[in-house]
């Protein structure tokens, strides 16, 4: 008898497969359930997320759980080195593709004081088609909305709204009873601003369950232009952070100047060896092995660019000379400063030369430039200046032994990938972006320049990855003020039910 139940609600809720829905359905659904999925996200973003802080991952696992347990999705938690993961799936019929999805859900620390909200958690509705961005009431959703209104709370855009516009199109299909064109299993991860430290272990120990065909990520900002885009690779990281030592202890600038060297002058003259006015690094052998061909060039500068306007929303007078294009640009291995450090500045400034200075850099890797060795080749860089390279704090043996002492501590996070642009699931994909979007309304990327935690899942399982951009460009990830597009999250709906609807042949 039960078995008979179960039956009789498949058919129900799934009465066939592999039904692709037709424009006009596509763009009536998502207007239909916007509203529904704004809620969704305001309530979701309400949720601290911080990965570093077990509470904020079980209250946010927890949501997640009852969101997909109430799709017919069975759930289970999963443990990697002390660390939760949520794993879902729905297994309509085993002769159909499995699709694995793959969801980021914490987010980057917040500075309340930077923020123009009272709470960078509660989220706040505005009005960014005029200049002055001013708030606006939720209600206004009710009557238009306004595809310039922009949602604004930590994780917004990075990646709860992406995650969200999955999430609210499995309910559309479901209240429609409309089936998805293939199996689904989705993994969320709750620690990839961290790096996903735990990640390479979990697949590796969950193999099999994560068995699919394919792996869709959620996640990622569009290129400027905020073309809706398929992206087809990501550049991996790793990271350095370096201390030049000084004296002992910060010593007074008028007592001791010109006679106790400052080590934030040996830091910046070590970091400007690195990279010529041109932006480019130095460092010898540092994009050794990255050709690109013509023909690479020819496909890659597909998307479109207006440099002009791209100058102009940054407020530069001229990017950096490493590719062309800003497209050639994201298929070289990057070397950038993303803090410095020595003394104090502003109101707590004072006259002393600091005892120490301090580096941290970010790498952002390609498939032709491993991070072992990156690190070696900047470690030998340093060597070659004179430095004498620690592990640890130096000894007074060692202070009395080598006039330039660096320590140099790194991290190695995710590995780049590369999937074929004229692949099965690129064909499959571009298929359900013509059924929701139209043709020449999207673009298809090789690679972004951030990076994602996929290589694990392409290397264990052998099966490509692509990644769902929907975010716009400006939405200030890892930043205050961080935002999602009311008409981004409309465009993700639409994209989402295409792919979902969409067989894969």
């Amino acid at each position: 008898m039960r078995i008979f139940a179960t039956i009789v609600l498949c058919l129900v809720l799934f009465p066939s497969f592999g039904q692709s829905l037709e424009k006009e359905e596509i763009n009536k659904l998502a207007d239909t359930y916007l509203v529904d999925g704004v809620n969704t996200l305001r309530d979701f973003l309400a949720l601290s997320n911080l990965g570093s802080i077990p509470s904020d991952i079980d209250q946010n696992l927890k949501w997640c759980e009852e969101e997909f347990g109430s799709l017919d999705f069975k759930t289970s938690v999963l443990v990697s080195d002390g660390v939760k993961y949520l794993f879902a799936e729905r297994i309509l019929d085993q002769t159909l593709p499995t699709v694995l999805v793959y969801l980021q859900i914490d987010g980057l620390p917040v500075d309340a004081s930077k923020w123009f909200q009272a709470n960078p958690f509660t989220a706040v509705l505005k009005n960014c088609d005029r200049a002055d961005c001013p708030e606006i009431d939720w209600s206004a959703l009710q009557k238009d909305w306004d595809p310039n209104w922009r949602i604004f709370a930590r994780s917004a855009s990075d990646s709860k709204g992406p995650a969200v516009a999955f999430i609210q199109s499995l309910k559309i299909l479901r209240q429609e009873h409309i089936p998805t064109a293939f199996n689904i299993k989705v993994i969320m991860d709750y620690q990839e601003e961290l790096g996903s430290p735990t990640l390479p272990s979990l697949v590796t120990q969950y193999r099999d369950l994560f068995a699919a065909d394919v792996i869709l990520i959620m996640d990622g900002t569009r290129p400027p232009g905020n073309i809706p885009n398929l992206t087809f690779g990501a550049r991996g990281i790793a990271t350095l952070k370096l201390t030049v030592f000084g004296p002992r202890s910060d010593m007074h600038s008028g007592q001791y100047g010109n006679f106790t060297p400052n080590p934030a002058f040996a830091l910046s003259h070590l970091l400007a060896s690195m990279k010529d006015e041109n932006g480019r690094v130095l460092i010898p052998g540092f994009y050794e092995g990255v050709n690109l061909s013509s023909q690479q060039k020819e496909l890659i500068n597909k998307v479109p660019e207006d440099r002009a306007e791209m100058l102009e929303s940054m407020g530069i007078f001229q990017p950096e000379m490493v590719g062309n294009t800003y497209q050639e640009s994201l298929q070289y291995p990057s070397f950038n400063v993303r803090g410095l450090q020595a003394g104090w500045v502003d109101e707590e400034v004072r006259t002393i030369i600091p005892s120490k200075a301090i580096a941290e850099i970010d790498m952002r890797l390609v498939t032709e430039t491993p991070a072992e060795r990156q690190i070696q080749l900047v470690k030998n860089h340093i060597e070659g200046r004179g430095f004498k390279i620690l592990d640890s704090l130096p000894t007074d043996a060692e202070r009395k032994q080598f006039p330039k002492l660096i320590r140099m501590e790194t991290r190695i996070g995710s590995k780049p990938f590369k999937t074929s642009l004229d692949s099965p699931i690129g064909i499959w994909l571009r298929l359900a972006m013509d059924q929701s979007l139209g043709e020449g309304a999207y673009i298809s990327m090789q690679a972004t320049g951030g990076s994602q935690p996929i290589e694990p899942f392409i290397s264990t399982l052998g099966i490509p990855a692509v990644s769902i951009r929907i975010s716009n460009p400006d939405s200030n990830i890892h930043a205050p003020n961080e935002n999602l597009r009311i008409g981004n999250f409309h465009e993700g709906l639409k994209m989402c039910l295409g792919i979902l609807t969409q067989p894969y042949e």
